[in-house]
């Protein structure tokens, strides 16, 4: 017999699946934006930022007027208080996408012949599906897939080194200016810290689905 909290957590989730897809469809068009030469996505992004911060405060609501009507206990619980973090983190995940094409588009506008980097195009790669990953975790309420989000938090982590370390070698030898490798690092960073986010998203289906906080390397169990 389906019950009447069923429905309203069927709704949250709903919600925040919406807005995961505002967080996706901004990262794929900062990463046109950038690598395909078309600055005028960035009104594009803009549009789905304030999409995904109208969520954010639609989603919270939902969250309050669940817990006060319905009072949930165990995974019901669990559920919310995951939905809450992941709320926060998909709403900085959406300022960071923004970031991400603000300092692109002043990097690329100032060094106008510059190649490129394959490790880059790679580190959107790799992001987009983590966030993809992600997204599809909480869907389904599948900590596998939660799992191999982790797994690539990684690979992240060396792409951004990888990128850190070129624009320290492109200052050094004068090829691109001092504010020019400034902001090509914010895009590696900005990138490394919607990796983070995406991470702690799959950390809290683990916590919803099993009660296990995995967070800074631990796994006890939570008494939740």
């Amino acid at each position: 017999m389906l019950r009447h909290i069923d429905a309203e957590i069927q709704n949250v989730k709903d919600a925040v699946l919406k807005m995961g897809g505002f967080v996706e469809k901004a990262l794929q068009a900062t990463r046109e934006a950038l690598l395909f030469g078309k600055p005028e996505l960035i009104d594009e992004v803009r549009a789905q930022e304030k999409e995904i911060n109208a969520l954010q405060m639609k989603v919270d609501e939902m969250c309050v007027q669940l817990l006060a009507k319905q009072s949930p206990v165990a995974k019901d619980l669990r559920f919310v208080i995951s939905v809450t973090k992941i709320n926060t983190d998909l709403e900085r995940m959406g300022d960071q996408t923004l970031n991400t094409v603000r300092y692109g588009l002043e990097f690329f506008g100032a060094e106008e012949n510059v190649e490129i980097p394959e490790d880059l195009k790679k580190m959107f790669d790799v992001v987009i599906a983590m966030v993809r990953l992600g997204l599809d975790a909480f869907a389904k309420n599948d900590n596998k897939i939660s799992r191999e989000v982790l797994s690539q938090d990684d690979e992240v982590d060396q792409l951004k080194k990888s990128l850190f370390d070129l624009a320290k070698k492109k200052m050094d030898t004068r090829e691109w200016s001092i504010d020019s490798g400034l902001k090509f690092v914010m895009i590696a960073k900005n990138l490394e810290r919607l990796a983070d986010h995406v991470t702690n998203v799959a950390e809290d289906v683990i916590f919803s689905t099993t009660g296990e906080d995995i967070r800074h390397g631990q796994g006890q169990p939570s008494a939740v």
